[in-house]
């Protein structure tokens, strides 16, 4: 062997070439999230409006079917029974309304204008924040109903038997009020957004527990005793712990498109929820103010009518769940949207919306007012109750419409970051509907049906004026 062939064989062997890195994993979740939000700022409007409104919408209307049976469960226990949930519901629905549509509009504004602007770190700890505020919300209205809840009550009209199961079931349902915040306000973030699939899903599965669980509590069965109209309030908080427990744990994993984890807590980001969450709160007030005056102003008719508008009223409010996956989904759509700087597209968006609300609960109001015995039916069978109710049911329920075009219209407004028309609607339909019904039945002694009328009157003008929001250019061109 030669001396080059040797130094050949010894020499070092060059290291072999390296092969270039692999590329990453998709991330199917972020994929998603991506698609999603192109669909919200290029996509058809009302294909991806129907999308993000369906979920929720069919979801609430199993939710509203536990309502519609917890009043008919309550039916059996009798006209006092009746009356004292009439009495309480309107408090229910304020805090409801409060936190899912005033407080929670607030959180879904933010999230959804932090996620068009891209700003995906303010939307996560926007989330969190919104848990520091459902707690504080929680406890003021377990901590109010529990010490002014008699007083309340009683001012409404609730007397004797009625007074009595309003405050059983009020001590009940209101006990669990931190945890429907919770729930409300995270569902409120997720939707912000545009995750409308696992909120619809948590509450569907409550819904599909509650209405067997909500009989079992109220009347017992075998060794597990009747609990009245306690039973009915328990059930509820019971749905809304499981909930909690469930979108927090969901949230704080790696799933979620929109992650809660606790964050320092800065005054901007309370400021953001709360500039547009504090007056539509304010307005959520105005609106059930508005029903627990008039229910109050029926209370001076007797215990029967108390009860009719109890029962008739309720359909209004059923009005508001039904409307509100469609009412989300634009607040999220304007939301996103005008965060992206594209305010006439947020604009059309507002407009179809609002026509769409309109024909939806237009529909539902003109078969009520057809046939009002279809609802009235479901809850009694008293003569007079169902004379009265018929009376008020023909008169209001035709104005449905003009209630989903305003109330749309609302939630639009504070998509765009916009609440002023909105909160002077409220105010000016409480002034009609409360003070007008005073001035008729009270001042001039009218009925039911001049009552029914102030109502009809107050809704045909909370649709005008919130049209401001739709045509006003200043609102769009300052849209932020």
């Amino acid at each position: 062997m030669n001396v080059s062939t040797q130094a050949t064989r010894l020499a070092p062997r060059p290291a072999p070439a390296a092969l270039p890195p692999s590329p990453p994993r998709p991330d199917p979740t972020h994929h998603r999230t991506a698609t999603a939000r192109a669909a919200l700022l290029s996509g058809p409007i009302l294909p991806t409006l129907f999308r993000l409104a369906l979920p929720t919408m069919s979801v609430l209307v199993a939710q509203t079917a536990v309502n519609i049976a917890e009043a008919y469960y309550v039916g059996f226990l009798g006209t006092d029974a009746l009356a004292g949930a009439a009495l309480v519901f309107p408090i229910f629905m304020l805090m409801t309304m409060m936190s899912n549509g005033g407080i929670g509009s607030g959180v879904s504004s933010a999230v959804a204008r932090a996620i068009g602007a891209g700003r995906d770190g303010d939307a996560e700890a926007i989330a969190f924040h919104a848990i520091v505020v459902a707690v504080v919300a929680g406890g003021l209205f377990t901590l109010a109903t529990t010490l002014l809840g008699p007083a309340l009550y009683r001012a409404l009209g609730g007397q004797a038997g009625a007074l009595e199961a309003a405050l059983r079931y009020s001590n009940y349902l209101f006990a669990g009020a931190i945890p429907v915040w919770i729930v409300n306000l995270q569902a409120a973030a997720l939707r912000g957004a545009g995750n409308v699939r696992v909120p619809a899903l948590v509450t569907l599965v409550g819904a599909l527990v509650m209405i067997p669980a909500s009989p079992l509590l109220i009347f017992g069965l075998g060794p597990l005793p009747g609990l009245g109209i306690a039973g009915a309030g328990i059930a509820f908080g019971l749905y809304y712990c499981g909930a909690m427990l469930v979108l927090l744990r969901y949230m704080a994993s790696g799933r979620s498109s929109l992650h809660v984890r606790l964050a320092p807590l800065r005054g901007r980001l309370f400021a953001d929820i709360l500039k547009v969450g504090l007056p539509t709160a304010l307005n959520a007030v105005l609106v059930n103010l508005t029903v627990i005056l008039v229910t109050a102003l029926a209370g001076r008719f007797g215990t029967s009518e108390l009860a009719a508008y109890g029962i008739a009223s309720r359909l209004d409010y059923i009005m508001i769940p039904i409307l509100f996956g469609l009412c989300t989904a634009t607040l999220t759509m304007v939301g996103i949207n005008v965060g992206a700087g594209q305010s006439g597209r947020a604009r059309r968006i507002a407009g179809l919306s609002a026509l769409t609300g309109a024909i939806l609960v237009g529909a539902i109001g003109a078969i009520a007012a057809v046939h009002p015995p279809l609802w009235l039916g479901l809850f009694s069978h008293d003569a007079d109750v169902q004379r009265e109710g018929a009376i008020y049911l023909r008169i209001v329920a035709p104005a449905y419409a003009a209630l989903g075009f305003g109330f749309v219209l609302s939630f639009a407004g504070q998509g765009a970051g916009h609440v002023l028309w909105p909160f002077v609607a409220s105010a000016l339909r409480i002034l009609i509907a409360a003070g007008g019904g005073y001035v008729a039945t009270t001042m001039m002694g009218g009925s039911m049906a001049s009552l029914a009328a102030m109502v009809t009157l107050s809704l045909l003008a909370y649709a005008l004026i919130c049209s401001v929001v739709l045509w006003a250019d200043r609102i769009w061109r300052a849209a932020r």
